[in-house]
């Protein structure tokens, strides 16, 4: 019975599944900013700090900067704008991997709580909206800044049709391309990358930036696909469920679109067990919980 209203609450009618949608599309992004250092050999649980400094940028240069600018201009330039936020929050880790030889795993996780601590100054100082009777979130974006919804009764953003083309582009980059190739010699073995004539650390380097600028485009779609404004709370816990897909998919740039779906289902079928079956919301990350042993034992004994 319950699973039954998980699925009518989310693929039920147009409503639940556009926002199962919605929930997917930033998912998807954080989950390739994972896939991709682990086709190099590296771990990268910072989505959730790279996309939180990606909104950052794109709130700061959107409200303060192209208050006027025309959409056609201004949304491409937010793009630009969120990729740079997140590849620069990414490139602290790289630079500390490849020049103090630090654990990537653990600078990008612990740069997660720097970011938030970061946007909470902002939204409580610089940035801060003065009409916002003391709550800490930013001004608005402009309207024309904002992406386009595909209906004016639905909030699905164009922001999916840029997560899908993404994830082609990394397929295509990882499979298909001399450079791919290298990666994948590096996060294969990376002493036979050396004695190759790879240069494992430059190319681990960049690729980490790559997946920060991923996931830097994750938090300007959350800002200008549905928040309008930054806030404390904007895109939290995002890259850790986008880390979830991407190793549920075995970082695999197609599958993980997959499992961002399954993600994004739970999460809005989450309020509905809440409301209706009186389940706490601690369930829903239990459910994603199993959810990942399931497929990971699915895995092995095809390994095995």
């Amino acid at each position: 019975m319950l699973y039954g209203t998980m699925l009518r609450s989310t693929f039920g009618d147009m409503y639940g599944f556009g926002e199962v949608v919605i929930k997917a599309t930033p998912f998807i992004l954080t989950a390739l900013a994972a896939a991709l250092p682990a086709k190099a050999g590296m771990i990268n649980v910072g989505g959730e700090g790279q996309l939180a400094i990606g909104a950052l940028t794109v709130t700061a240069v959107g409200v303060y900067l192209l208050p006027s600018v025309p959409g056609w201009i201004g949304v491409p330039i937010l793009v630009i704008v969120g990729a740079l936020g997140g590849a620069c929050w990414a490139a602290i880790a790289a630079v500390g991997k490849v020049k103090g030889k630090m654990n990537e795993t653990i600078t990008t996780l612990l740069l997660n709580y720097v970011a938030y601590f970061t946007i909470g100054f902002f939204v409580h100082s610089l940035l801060k909206d003065p009409a916002s009777f003391n709550w800490p979130f930013s001004k608005e974006l402009a309207g024309q800044l904002r992406l386009l919804t595909f209906s004016s009764s639905s909030r699905v953003h164009f922001g999916i049709g840029i997560a899908f083309i993404l994830a082609a582009v990394v397929w295509f980059l990882i499979t298909h391309t001399r450079l791919g190739f290298r990666i994948r010699v590096v996060g294969g073995n990376v002493l036979a990358a050396r004695r190759a004539g790879l240069q494992d650390t430059s190319i681990q380097f960049w690729v980490l930036i790559a997946a920060g600028a991923l996931a830097g485009i994750a938090g300007m779609i959350e800002i200008t696909g549905i928040e309008g404004r930054l806030r404390p709370t904007t895109g939290v816990n995002y890259g850790y469920l986008g880390f979830l897909a991407s190793w549920m998919a075995w970082n695999h740039p197609l599958w993980l679109v997959a499992t961002s779906f399954i993600i994004g289902m739970i999460s809005v079928a989450g309020n509905s067990l809440e409301m209706n079956s009186g389940l706490p919301a601690s369930s829903v990350q239990i459910l994603m919980a199993f959810v990942l042993f399931a497929i990971l034992a699915v895995g092995r004994r095809k390994q095995a």
